[in-house]
């Protein structure tokens, strides 16, 4: 198989989160408490039907809408030190669920600010927005390696399952110290791997599974490190058990997100996911640009 360019990468994570969307909004549906299977499973390690992980508190009240249409793995926003009057941006924005969370945060006189590649997750985010009232919230179109922010402008920047889709993660992490404040910070909930084996890298249902970019842990700390972020810790780990990632790796495309590339599941996949096991966790990152 040919080395994909970045743009064919993104083009393809965009398309797979359209089928997405349109899947989760479908009637069919589950219950809007709970999260779609597509993408990353936010499940607990007990393998237990999917569940929004850390929104109990946070997502009260919220458009059932924004619930059913998450495809994070982990509330970057639980138990964050967000405060009113503050600017908050959030990478890959999705159909916005974690943007109404931060502009409840910040409140009237703060600012949200959500970023997207995706033309059909902008539209249900704003569809979104509106029917929770949200007048704090701001959409843009672009890309998490070339922010369509101002310098210094963020006071903390969020993201959801997001940054391991990139093709190019150090562009990423530099755009991250680019666009905050100085002693700005960041609250990233994201997929971590170790020693996944390339079978599983090679098809774009599993990028957009969110296992096929995804990086180790060490790596992305690193990575935050060598942008200029300091004080990098990890706060909460969910590692994945044989079931989810089972889940994740079957390529059948009603399974997932629809990529285009994906053959049925075979036994040479299967094995790889299980050997993964132990080995791939959803991992909270906070960090902060030094003042």
């Amino acid at each position: 198989m040919s080395k994909k360019s970045d743009e064919q990468i993104r083009n393809e994570v965009s398309n797979s989160y359209k089928h997405a969307l349109n899947r989760s909004l479908a009637p069919t549906q589950p219950d809007a408490t709970t999260a779609s299977k597509c993408c990353s499973t936010q499940t607990r390690p007990s393998g237990n039907a999917a569940k929004l992980v850390d929104y109990e508190r946070d997502a009260q009240n919220l458009p059932q809408e924004a619930l059913g249409s998450s495809f994070g793995c982990g509330n970057p926003l639980a138990f964050s030190e967000v405060r009113e009057g503050q600017t908050v941006v959030d990478l890959g924005s999705g159909a916005g669920l974690d943007l109404l969370i931060a502009s409840q945060k910040v409140g009237p006189e703060g600012q949200v600010i959500g970023i997207d590649m995706t033309d059909a997750m902008l539209e249900e985010a704003q569809r979104n927005i509106d029917r929770a009232g949200a007048q704090n919230v701001e959409l843009r179109k672009g890309v998490i390696e070339d922010l369509p922010l101002e310098g210094n402008s963020a006071d903390w920047i969020i993201s959801n399952c997001v940054i391991n889709l990139s093709p190019d993660k150090p562009a990423v992490f530099s755009e991250l110290a680019r666009t905050l404040k100085p002693g700005g910070r960041i609250s990233i909930s994201d997929i971590v791997v170790e020693q996944l084996p390339e079978e599983l890298r090679e098809y774009s249902a599993v990028r957009s599974a969110c296992l096929g970019g995804a990086i180790s842990e060490a790596e992305y700390i690193a990575g935050l490190q060598a942008a200029g972020l300091s004080d990098v810790q990890v706060v909460e780990r969910i590692v994945y058990d044989e079931d989810q990632l089972l889940a994740i790796t079957s390529l059948d495309e009603s399974s997932c997100c629809g990529a285009s590339d994906s053959p049925p599941t075979d036994e040479r996949i299967t094995e790889a996911a299980r050997r993964v096991v132990g080995k791939v966790w959803s991992a909270k990152f906070q960090a902060s640009l030094p003042a």
